[in-house]
């Protein structure tokens, strides 16, 4: 193997490269990048055994070939070394037991990992392949990703879920995210999406959507999907990043979002950021063992409030629209801040069907986009009134 290659050229490469594969731990196949020269480019590789990273870099090819080395510290050493001081020569030694890499009168050993820990990556389908916006995707993971599981034992609810659904003859992209006290939904319309996803729709464990993120940029990309894995690749063909698919069964979300059409629900309209700034403010009042915000309903007036034994009490009124019977609501504080952070409307309305049933938050400009949250047991005892004010 013998290249020479600006340094530039390979350096956003090897960063993805590296960003997948474990730092310290694991075997050492696995904190391996693969370096091939191979018709005119210089493929960078690596695996974490689920993830897969490819790309090819223009470099100036006098030897092809394939070599493994540590990656974490190949990458390290070419993140210091500047293009300004000079083209990167990259080769194998006579014997092939170490990568030399050379930048004028500087000379850089690594040795060459074994050979047969090498597996052949996932190849990318040529056929019934998308192209969508990459900066999309990046804002649908974004709005879903909080709400999922980070508990990998929890199966389903440790990863997006994304499914083809026909309602009322619209063929709808439905993507989901549920961690048992949280639930998130956004819609779009894409045909080619729509019709390239499987009727049962595909899970992604949460676990890969932050490298995915990484590797993303606002280009466009394509998009294809096999009968074991994801795949994604950059509009020029230059970098594949390839995930696999979870075979869980979907928990059935349509009951509790039934309940938001109930006809005795109650209803708050309140400004989002107002809210926002008022929760800040009472969440500095809760403890550990009371994490709620309490909302109190008395006929135009919403009261907002917290307490904590060593904190004392917080209590303020918002300016917002009430209509039903609903008396009083607890929420987690600081989960209630996430949720309104992921909305753009001005305005968001909480729809409230009981006082520990499911609470849906939507605003008219996310249309496409809805949260569901469950309230908090109210313990009588700990509650905020205004005896103790």
């Amino acid at each position: 193997m013998f290249l020479k290659v600006n340094r530039d050229e390979i350096i956003e490469g090897l960063q993805k490269s590296a960003n997948i594969i474990p730092a310290k731990t694991g075997a050492a196949f696995l904190r391996t990048i693969w370096l091939q020269c191979e018709n005119g480019n210089l493929n960078v590789m690596s695996t974490d055994s689920n993830l897969e990273f490819r790309g090819a870099y223009p470099a100036s090819i006098e030897g092809e070939g394939l070599a493994g080395v540590q990656g974490r510290a190949f990458y390290d050493l070419v993140k210091q070394l500047r293009s300004k001081q000079g083209e990167l020569t990259i080769r194998t030694d006579d014997d092939s037991a170490n990568v030399v890499v050379e930048q004028g009168a500087r000379k850089y050993k690594f040795p060459v990992n074994d050979p047969e820990w090498f597996q052949k990556f996932s190849t990318f389908p040529e056929n019934g392949t998308v192209f969508w916006s990459g900066d999309f995707l990046h804002e649908i993971i974004e709005k879903i990703a909080f709400c999922i599981s980070d508990e990998d034992s929890m199966e389903a609810i440790a990863c997006i879920y994304i499914a083809p659904r026909e309602v009322a003859g619209d063929k709808k992209v439905e993507v989901c995210g549920l961690n048992g006290h949280q639930f998130a939904m956004f819609n779009f319309v894409n045909d080619d999406i729509y019709n390239m996803l499987p009727e049962d729709g595909v899970l992604i464990q949460k676990k890969y959507l932050s490298e995915l993120k990484k590797w993303l940029t606002a280009d466009e990309i394509e998009l294809a999907i096999s009968d074991k894995r994801l795949f994604f690749r950059t509009g020029d063909q230059r970098e594949t990043f390839t995930l696999p698919l979870s075979y869980y069964q979907y928990p059935n979300y349509q009951n509790f979002l039934a309940k938001l059409n109930d006809p005795d629900v109650s209803k708050l309209e309140v400004n989002r950021l107002e809210m926002v700034d008022a929760l800040s403010r009472v969440s500095l009042f809760n403890t550990d063992s009371n994490r709620c915000a309490y909302f109190t309903f008395d006929g135009s007036e919403v009261l907002v409030s917290a307490q904590g034994q060593e904190t004392g009490t917080a209590r303020e009124s918002l300016d917002a629209t009430f209509s039903g019977d609903m008396k009083r609501i607890a929420f987690p504080t600081r989960n209630l801040i996430d949720i309104l952070n992921h909305f753009n409307s001005d305005t968001v309305t909480f729809t409230l069907t009981g006082t520990e049933a499911p609470c849906g938050v939507s605003g008219p400009d996310d249309k496409d986009y809805q949260v569901i949250v469950m309230p908090m047991m109210i313990q009588e005892e700990t509650y905020y009134t205004e005896e103790n004010a």
